[in-house]
């Protein structure tokens, strides 16, 4: 789970003010960081098939988010994925 002071510092980076937390880049860094913490807890549990599933909805949600953010604004989009190091 992404604590409240990493959320802030996501949101100061990601977004145009402190307070915006509806941009897109926003959400998918938010999204990025509570999947690469969840990456770390599989490593440890590998038989947790029930937080499996909420990890598999947040990778698809990022996916939707990111989909989106490529038809609305591609340099945008490129920008993103290269500062989350999302995509290879």
């Amino acid at each position: 789970m992404v604590t409240k002071q990493k959320k802030l510092e996501l949101v100061k980076k990601y977004g145009k003010n402190a307070k915006d937390t509806g941009a897109l880049p926003v959400q998918i860094a938010i999204l990025t960081e509570d999947i690469e913490n969840l990456k770390l807890h599989f490593q440890k549990n590998k038989k947790d098939i029930h937080s499996m599933r909420g990890f598999m909805s947040k990778v698809n949600h990022r996916k939707a988010l990111l989909s989106h953010l490529k038809d609305v604004d591609y340099e945008l989009y490129i920008k993103t994925i290269k500062d989350l190091n999302i995509r290879k």
